[in-house]
């Protein structure tokens, strides 16, 4: 059994059904990409997985156990999420926003520790902003703030992690580095596990190549259902493509990885 999935979710804002019975087991350890057109249900299903949409029937299970039924820090102990468009308080620094990430962590008994030291540290030089630890968090461009939430939501050290759409913003070279982030994140294994298992990363992307390359396992979503789940290399295919998004490509093998990658058909030109 997984640790995380659900259970004939459906999901809805007010009377329009956004997701329609679910069934997803997100696999142990492994990288998870959610890829689709826009208004699928992506980012909307990923929400009902960190519990901030509550499901119109169907559950969410941590564990076996429904989402609803659980605490809320005992969730923000195991599950982290980074949403679409976050907003910090106004004028706080780096720093105290990383630091954010702990308060699941923390007790009446002991506000800090070197623990929560260590934690914040380490998340602020892996995502590279260490140096803009004293900085308003308003001050910074839109992909040094992005790096900056990724870095709290690693400070949180939960083993499952969600994250939706975390290259917004970013040039090509951050994107890279926030992928080969999140990509060592389920390489390597995590502090509280007594296996090898690395943990558990749900990511929402719109770039198909980019999910190809960096995930374990890809889910295909169109109008709120899954259409295809498996490996890159199982799921995306020509007949693939043209089904969720209605293009028109071939699907060769990306030269460095090997994993698929699409080519849209020749561009339309003037005759």
């Amino acid at each position: 059994m997984s640790r995380l999935s659900t259970q004939a979710l459906t999901l809805a804002y007010e009377d329009r059904t956004v997701v329609a019975d679910l069934d997803l087991a997100v696999p142990d350890g492994e990288v998870t990409v959610i890829v689709g057109p826009n208004a699928c249900g992506k980012s909307t299903t990923l929400r009902a997985l960190g519990r901030l949409l509550k499901p119109k029937s169907g559950s969410v299970l941590l564990d076996g156990a429904s989402l609803a039924t659980l605490p809320t820090k005992r969730i923000a102990q195991q599950i982290g999420l980074l949403p679409q468009t976050p907003v910090a308080p106004e004028a706080i620094t780096v720093a105290d926003l990383v630091s954010r990430g702990r308060q699941p962590h923390q007790h009446w008994w002991q506000q800090w520790s070197d623990e929560d030291e260590r934690a914040v540290s380490e998340a602020m030089t892996r995502t590279d902003v260490a140096d803009l630890a004293e900085r308003s968090v308003d001050e910074l461009s839109g992909g040094q703030r992005q790096r900056v939430w990724i870095a709290m939501a690693l400070a949180q050290e939960t083993e499952l992690l969600l994250l939706d759409e975390p290259t917004t913003y970013l040039d090509i070279s951050h994107q890279v580095e926030v992928l080969d982030l999140v990509r060592q994140l389920a390489d390597t294994p995590f502090k509280g596990d007594k296996g090898d298992k690395g943990r558990t990363v749900v990511v929402v992307l719109h770039d198909l190549n980019q999910a190809a390359r960096y995930a374990d396992h890809l889910v295909a979503m169109k109008s709120g259902r899954v259409v295809a789940a498996g490996p890159p290399s199982e799921v995306v295919t020509a007949d693939l493509v043209r089904e969720v998004f209605g293009l028109d490509c071939v699907v060769v093998p990306d030269p460095v990885t090997g994993s698929p990658l699409v080519v849209p058909g020749a561009p339309w030109k003037a005759s």
